[in-house]
């Protein structure tokens, strides 16, 4: 994982660091052109709200990773579409409370695709680089939600879901809806930095794999494991005698969610990018048409 991460933090390193190279090649002429597109990349915390935060606490605060391209519609109003990788974690022991006793703890390697609509305090003004330097907006969307909890047993992890630990099956991809603020900083005229922060209201109680109030019967778990990793208060001595009707495990009544909080480098795609594109492409179609068999 660490040497995974070292990879990925040079190849984020290399694409900002590779962005102002763009940005002062562009001549005048270039400067002139309207743009209403951008694409991004950045990165920032993510942590979790569920039956193993103690309330009020941010909780624990784990990396994430996202990119997106983004388009204005009028010069208040964009749409984006954003990719993002993030961890979140969870862990009884950081609890204030019983739940000490409970002894569950988890992580999870997330994947969020999200479209997104934001509201712009100030508009952007007749030409993009006539922007304000400082701009707050708020934004909502829809996303979907790829999550895969996980728990240390034996020095080894091993993935939750599938062994169904409170005889019940979840799915891993849930539908969120993200919502949040953030403020645009103009760097110059083809860069800004994106600061936001975000809830996601999910529709699942399962981020962290503990949802029912009691722990379930053993007997109808799916294997040694499942019942080892559904109770754990054997492992610290705090399980009762009556394991089923004697403590909490989770609590159904409220869902999981989580916080996002991103630092993001943007840049300004110019449209004769996207005119040399769209010419290649129907050249290529118009060719083809006019292609004559063989032989006639």
């Amino acid at each position: 994982m660490k040497k995974r991460m070292k990879t990925l933090a040079i190849v984020v390193l290399g694409i900002i660091t590779g962005f102002p190279m763009i940005g002062n090649s562009q001549s005048f002429y270039a400067l002139r052109q309207d743009r209403n597109f951008l694409v991004s990349l950045g990165s920032g915390t993510a942590n979790y709200y569920g039956e193993m935060v103690n309330p009020g606490e941010f909780g624990i605060l784990k990396p994430n990773v996202a990119a997106g391209a983004e388009y204005y519609i009028t010069n208040r109003i964009s749409i984006r579409s954003e990719l993002t990788w993030f961890q979140l974690s969870g862990d009884d022991k950081k609890a204030d409370d019983d739940r000490q006793e409970r002894n569950l703890s988890f992580r999870s390697n997330n994947i969020e695709l999200s479209v997104l609509g934001a509201v712009n305090l100030t508009p952007m003004g007749l030409r993009f680089y006539q922007r304000s330097k400082l701009n707050f907006h708020a934004f909502a969307g829809i996303g979907m939600l790829y999550f895969n909890p996980k728990a240390q047993y034996q020095g080894k992890w091993y993935a939750l879901q599938p062994l169904q630990t409170e005889n019940k099956k979840y799915s891993r991809i849930q539908a969120v809806i993200p919502f949040g603020l953030g403020a645009r900083i103009k760097l110059d005229p083809f860069f800004n930095i994106l600061v936001e922060a975000g809830y996601r209201i999910t529709f699942t109680d399962y981020l962290d794999d503990a949802s029912v109030t009691r722990y379930p019967d053993p007997s109808l778990l799916k294997s040694d494991l499942s019942r080892a990793l559904s109770d754990r208060r054997v492992e610290i001595g705090t399980q009762p005698k009556n394991p089923q009707t004697i403590g909490k495990r989770g609590n159904p009544a409220k869902n999981d969610g989580y916080f996002i909080t991103n630092i993001t480098l943007q840049y300004y795609i110019p449209k004769m990018m996207f005119m040399s594109w769209h010419n290649k492409l129907y050249n290529a179609k118009r060719k083809y048409y006019y292609r004559r068999p063989k032989g006639s």
